[in-house]
């Protein structure tokens, strides 16, 4: 299947998609130079991209870490944004009562991985007619993503993407297999590879009282997962990741993202010709 998301296509064997930007909308003028920045090295790739970025996070490892600047200011930013860039925009939402807000200003609604068993939530995505990305749960095997996608299905609305973002099994820490990814595509819809949530090491900086990651291991996801045959890459950058304001220890360096892109546009080339 192929949903169309502006000018983006992704699926049934289109060019990879990359969906990028900061963890959350920290500020205007961070995001809007992210966002010229992944516009640019995605043009330059020749890559179609969606711009991601949060403008809420509320699944926080301590109730002192950053949660936002407001709903309202940040959805005007990546309303600025897609109108300044012209790229469709992705953003989280939590409850019911966010989706038609949301949906005013973004192209794609994204379920966080721990809301992807909430049903009043996926019906509500759904009938926004708003692409979907729903992320799969850490706890959950990938066939049963397609309970989650029938959710949204009932509504009339079968623009669906299915992310996966690793399984966990305690001890901080995710495991990606990648045989989930085949397996989540029997399913008919894209399927996403969420390649910096998969490095994080959930409340592994207990010091800081936040999540820790291992960067280290993006680019080598990115290729497995691109070689395995996805539709689309996930990937939040940040200009300088240590001092971003949520997920500081997984985001990659936004000066990594174009040599990343050219060692996997060469790998999903290769594959789509097999």
């Amino acid at each position: 299947m192929r949903v169309q998301i502006g000018s983006v296509t992704v699926g049934d064997r289109a060019p990879l998609v990359l969906i990028a930007g900061p963890c959350v909308v920290e500020s205007r003028d961070l995001t809007l130079r992210t966002a010229e920045t992944v516009k640019r090295i995605a043009d330059e790739q020749g890559v179609p991209v969606i711009f991601k970025s949060s403008y809420k996070k509320a699944n926080r490892t301590s109730a002192e870490s950053f949660v936002g600047i407001g709903m309202e200011e940040a959805l005007a930013i990546l309303a600025e944004v897609k109108k300044t860039f012209g790229m469709p925009v992705l953003t989280d939402i939590h409850s019911e009562r966010e989706a038609s807000v949301a949906a005013e200003v973004a192209d794609v609604l994204q379920i966080p991985a721990f809301l992807c068993r909430q049903t009043e939530l996926l019906e509500a995505a759904g009938r926004t007619g708003r692409a979907v990305n729903i992320k799969k749960g850490q706890f959950m095997a990938p066939d049963d993503m397609r309970h989650a996608a029938e959710k949204v299905l009932v509504t009339g609305n079968n623009r669906i993407l299915l992310t996966e973002r690793g399984s966990s099994f305690g001890y901080h820490n995710l495991v990606v297999d990648m045989r989930g990814l085949r397996i989540m595509a029997r399913t008919g819809f894209p399927v996403v590879l969420d390649v910096t949530h998969s490095v994080q090491l959930p409340g592994g900086e207990k010091a800081a009282a936040q999540s820790g990651g291992e960067p280290e291991f993006i680019v080598p996801l990115a290729r497995a997962g691109v070689a395995i045959g996805i539709d689309a890459l996930f990937v939040e950058v940040h200009p300088d990741p240590p001092r971003a304001l949520s997920d500081a220890g997984s985001q990659l360096r936004l000066d990594q993202l174009a040599p990343m892109l050219q060692q996997v546009v060469a790998i999903d080339t290769m594959v789509k010709r097999w």
